[in-house]
């Protein structure tokens, strides 16, 4: 066997690897977290407070 065989296997093997992983991606019992997780930029974050005093600001003391 020789460097380009091996080659060849890793691509093979690289490949496969690549089709495992849409094939996940795309399963129907995957779609209901991946629906969760593309609205999560969405949601409300509930510890951000837009009227922090400026003692509260990163890097700003009194």
């Amino acid at each position: 066997m020789d460097q380009n065989d091996l080659r060849a296997i890793v691509t093979v093997l690289a490949f496969l690897t690549f089709i495992g992983i849409v094939l996940w991606a795309w399963s129907g019992r995957r779609r209901a977290a991946f629906d969760e997780a593309a609205n999560l930029p969405f949601a409300e974050d509930e510890t951000h407070s837009p009227n922090l005093s400026p003692a509260g600001r990163r890097g700003e003391t009194r």
